[in-house]
This record gives structure tokens, C-alpha cells and sequence, in this order.
């Protein structure tokens, strides 16, 4: 069989991707009820940090910790990568001593020459593109909520970044329509947009894609590499601060989600995230299970 990598949601086909997070759900379950669940016992998970982490780090490490298994933290600064070795010749060596690995870093490209040049499972757990990981925590999380996403509504507010992007494949992917509301100049990816243009449309103004909307996202206005276009981000994104008002033209039933960390009175009001309708703290849990049910699947410890 084919190793299976994880680079985007596109990787996983729509039939099997439900049934995971059904599976997310249900080791949830069996977590809070104690029920010990060891399917990674004597695996070991390579974790890639080539950007900061908090959410991404200690739910895969405790992913693995919790099912048995264990997980290896490397970064630039104590690995031979920080020291210019190429991508393809680590991939080899860190394939061969590891039966799974997570990379979080910059270009796209480079998980994708990672995974050319490796015999396991890749996980991109971040990249400048995109970030699937925390798609998957975002559709476990309305579904709990709310049931299937399945013909609704989301809108996204503020910048076209990896999150933005990763939203556009989820519109595929899970069967909803995207409003995408952003200043001129901060779109998603056009080729993106282009492609799934029976789905996705870009707005200027946020109180129109919110209208209705049964789900409502944003990220940060900068994101990391970004730090120095901070003032320059902030006077073009004044206008789409996500607040209590703006979710009030959305559905009655609508949920807001961030994937955090958030930069409350910038892209959320200061008490957005603690308005009812906010399940930010929940889908921030849901890293944890999306990604265990992600990684049986991955390593076929799991069949769908």
C-alpha cells in the first residue's frame, strides 16, 4: 500500500474525511470516560518546529502519549536542518527511525519534497498555504455543536492566509458555500478561488458575508513573518473586527470560531471570545482528538 500523507484536505477523500471526524468524536469519548486506547504503543512521532507552537505541539505530543506511543520535539536550533542539510536527505534518515512525522513551518513546498523523499506518513502542520490540522478541529467542532456542515453557510472575515485557504478546500470538501470578506489586496489564493468558484465568493464588506451565516471564522491580521506589516495590516483590516454585533446579522444559531492565539481588539473584539456563541476553547481541544483519529488512519490502525 501507498504511504498516505496529510498536505492538505484535498489529500483525504470527502466519504473518508466525515467518517475520521466521527472517529475524533469518539476517542473523545473514550478519553473523558477513561477507557484506555494504546494503537501507537512502541511508535514514534518526528515533530518538525520550524515556526513557534502551542496548540499544535502539545496536542500532538499528548496524542501520541495518551495512545501509547511517544513523540520527538526538533527544531532548527538542535537539528542538522538549521545547518542547511537538505529537506530530501532528512526526510530519509528521519523516515527510517520514525513511523510518523508532523512539520510545521514556512513553504509549502518544503513538506511536499518531505514527503516525496519519505517512506511515513507527513503531516503539515502548518505551512504559509495552508493548515488542514486545524480544519479538521474546526468541522469536528460545528459538528458537535450543530450536526453536519453539509449545505450551510460560513463566512470568513479578515485575511486570505493558510486559514483562509484551507477554509476554500473544506468548502470541497465538506459541501458548504464560503463568503470570504477581505480588503483589496489580502485575497486567498486565486487559483484557489478560481477553482471553486460554485462555492467561494470574495466580499468587501463583512456585515454581507455574516448575513445568515451558520458559522463565522477569522485569524490573526498578521500572521508569523508578518510582524513587520503589523501597522500597516491593522489600518487595512480596521473594518472587519469580528464583535457580539457583527455575529448578531448571522444565523441565530451560528457558532464563531478562531483558531488562536487571537489578538483581542484587533481581528476580535475584547469580549468576543467569551460571548456565548464562541467555541473557540472547544475547538482548540479538538486539535487533540482530530489528530489521533488522523494519525490511526495514517498509519492504518484505523480503517474508515
Amino acid at each position: 500500500m501507498a504511504t498516505r500523507h496529510f498536505l492538505t484536505l484535498l489529500d483525504i477523500d470527502p466519504a473518508t474525511l466525515e467518517k475520521l471526524l466521527l472517529r475524533a468524536i469518539e476517542l473523545k469519548q473514550m478519553l473523558r470516560a477513561g477507557v484506555p486506547h494504546e494503537p501507537f504503543k512502541n511508535k514514534v512521532l518526528g515533530m518538525i518546529f520550524e515556526k513557534s507552537s502551542t496548540r499544535t505541539r502539545v496536542s500532538f505530543e499528548s496524542a501520541m502519549i495518551q495512545c501509547g506511543g511517544g513523540a520527538i520535539f526538533l527544531s532548527p536550533r538542535d537539528s542538522q536542518l538549521g545547518r542547511g542539510e537538505p529537506v530530501a536527505d532528512t526526510a530519509r534518515v528521519l523516515s527510517r527511525m520514525c513511523d510518523i512525522i508532523m512539520i510545521r513551518t514556512f513553504e509549502h513546498e518544503k513538506v511536499e519534497t518531505f514527503a516525496r523523499y519519505s517512506s511515513v506518513p507527513v503531516i503539515n502542520a502548518l505551512t504559509d498555504s495552508f493548515h488542514p490540522c486545524q480544519l479538521l478541529a474546526d468541522i469536528q467542532t460545528y459538528i458537535e455543536h450543530r450536526g453536519s456542515i453539509r449545505g450551510k453557510i460560513v463566512a470568513w472575515v479578515g485575511d486570505g492566509n493558510n486559514m483562509c485557504n484551507s477554509y476554500i478546500n473544506a468548502s470541497r470538501q465538506f459541501g458548504f458555500q464560503l463568503r470570504i470578506a477581505c480588503p483589496a489586496g489580502f485575497e486567498p489564493d486565486a487559483n484557489l478561488v478560481a477553482a471553486n468558484s460554485d462555492r467561494v465568493t470574495i466580499l468587501r464588506d463583512p456585515r454581507a458575508a455574516v448575513e445568515h451565516a451558520h458559522l463565522v471564522t477569522t485569524d490573526v491580521w498578521a500572521s508569523m513573518g508578518q510582524e513587520d506589516e503589523q501597522a500597516h495590516r491593522a489600518k487595512a483590516f480596521a473594518q472587519y473586527q469580528v464583535s457580539p454585533a457583527l455575529m448578531d446579522l448571522a444565523d441565530k444559531d451560528a457558532l464563531f470560531l478562531h483558531c488562536l492565539p487571537a489578538h483581542r481588539g484587533e481581528e476580535v473584539s475584547e469580549d468576543m471570545l467569551d460571548d456565548p456563541r464562541s467555541v473557540v476553547w472547544d475547538e482548540a481541544e479538538n486539535r487533540l482528538h482530530a489528530q489521533k483519529a488522523l494519525m490511526e488512519y495514517l498509519l492504518g490502525c484505523w480503517k474508515p
